[in-house]
């Protein structure tokens, strides 16, 4: 929008809030704060001030949202939908659900209306604090007060909340409620959205169901498409589907997606059939250009549980070649795999080769010597030279890798 300052064209009253917005995500809040004070009083109004305090709670930026709320309250220009809705997700963000309800009932009390996203956050604040007959209260109040704001996504909201509390016959039922209302299905994600959940409530014939009528609405189903269908048959343990619905998609896709690949490999090894994940992996190097650093972990994870620590090494190594194009380094999952491995085997000298491999990775800081030091313990050993080691990796002490350099060099001090 800078090019209508340019040009000296001028701004609707609309425009200064879409810029404060699109200001704060391109140069961040304190920008957006300058561009706000430097606004003439007339674009100071209730677009302006509600577009800084959307800006607010999206940073979690309590002190700030509500000093600013209640000066639009001064104003009177704080009675919206809007404000309210952006408040009650401030305090969600900040894992503070109880402080959701006040502030409903704060806009019945000044007669602003609710709308569907409301009362979606108003029932994900009841089922943060594990309330489902507040939750159900909620969608009883809508369905008789305000019917009109009763629609798809409120049962798929309470559907989603009722997998979660393991309720999974109420959840069918709201599944349900929440497809009579999307019908005519138009768009892909709708159908996605309802093969995950059904996946969630672990009925197979319903994902199924929902898998066909997408294929018949889309002919050319896409990679995404088929990508949530095979984690949903993972999650279900259907490696038959899995297997038939991969080999679909084989013989029909445009352009190999190694995610898809992915997926199965996964499925394969959480079923031990090793052998089944190594014909789809060879098989992928062979069709795809990668990247295959996914597929590597996966194998080393499978090895590490199975004891076969040199297999993993070995695909460890793989990856490590792989690295030549590509920046990578572990994921967390597969670092504390090798670190929990070396622990219960107490393996030291493995456990500082790993710590090499990761330094030359660029992936060694105060969680990795953690776990490195962890396997010191259960070994019995210590390490008297952990604090110059630190010092010369340029490592930040947290307070556990802390305690634990006490532990193995207590006559030295990280300070």
């Amino acid at each position: 929008m800078e090019w209508m300052e340019f040009r000296k064209i001028h701004y609707a009253l609309p425009d200064y809030a879409v810029r404060l917005d699109l200001t704060a995500k391109a140069k961040g809040i304190e920008a957006a704060e300058s561009y706000f004070s430097n606004l003439a009083p007339s674009a100071k109004n209730k677009l302006t001030y509600g577009s800084l305090l959307n800006c607010y709670c999206k940073e979690v930026m309590e002190e700030k949202a509500l000093a600013l709320y209640r000066k639009m309250d001064e104003l009177d220009c704080a009675d919206s939908t809007l404000v309210f809705n952006n408040l009650m997700s401030l305090y969600m963000r900040k894992e503070q659900p109880e402080k959701v309800a006040p502030f409903v009932e704060q806009m019945k009390q000044r007669e602003v209306s609710l709308d569907t996203f409301s009362y979606n956050i108003w029932m994900q604040s009841y089922a943060s604090l594990n309330d489902i007959e507040g939750v159900e209260r909620v969608v009883e109040e809508m369905q008789s007060q305000d019917q009109d704001k009763c629609n798809w996504s409120t049962y798929s909201n309470l559907a989603s909340i009722y997998v979660k509390a393991q309720l999974f016959e109420k959840a069918e039922l709201a599944l349900k409620m929440s497809e009579k209302m999307m019908i005519p299905l138009k768009q892909r994600q709708t159908y996605h959205f309802l093969i995950t959940l059904y996946a969630n409530t672990g009925n197979l014939g319903e994902v199924k169901r929902i898998w066909e009528s997408l294929k018949l609405a889309f002919p050319e189903t896409n990679n995404m498409s088929y990508i949530l269908m095979l984690q949903a048959l993972c999650k279900l343990n259907d490696v038959e589907g899995l297997k038939e619905c991969f080999e679909e998609w084989q013989s029909n896709c445009s352009s190999y997606d190694m995610r898809l690949a992915n997926v199965v490999i996964r499925a394969y090894l959480s079923q031990g059939m090793y052998e089944e994940a190594l014909l789809i992996f060879k098989d992928a190097t062979k069709r795809s250009k990668g990247p295959f650093f996914k597929a590597r972990e996966m194998f080393m994870v499978y090895f590490l549980d199975a004891r076969q620590v040199d297999s993993a090494i070995s695909y460890l190594g793989e990856a490590i070649s792989e690295t030549k194009d590509e920046n990578w380094h572990p994921s967390p999952e597969t670092i504390g795999a090798f670190f929990k491995y070396f622990e219960e085997t107490k393996d030291v000298d493995s456990a500082e080769n790993f710590c090499k491999i990761l330094k030359r990775l660029k992936c060694l800081s105060s969680n990795e010597y953690s776990l490195l030091l962890k396997v010191y313990l259960a070994a019995g050993e210590l390490l008297p030279e952990i604090c110059q080691r630190l010092k010369e990796d340029n490592i930040q002490i947290s307070p556990e890798l802390e305690e634990l350099v006490e532990r193995v060099s207590p006559s030295r001090s990280t300070a």
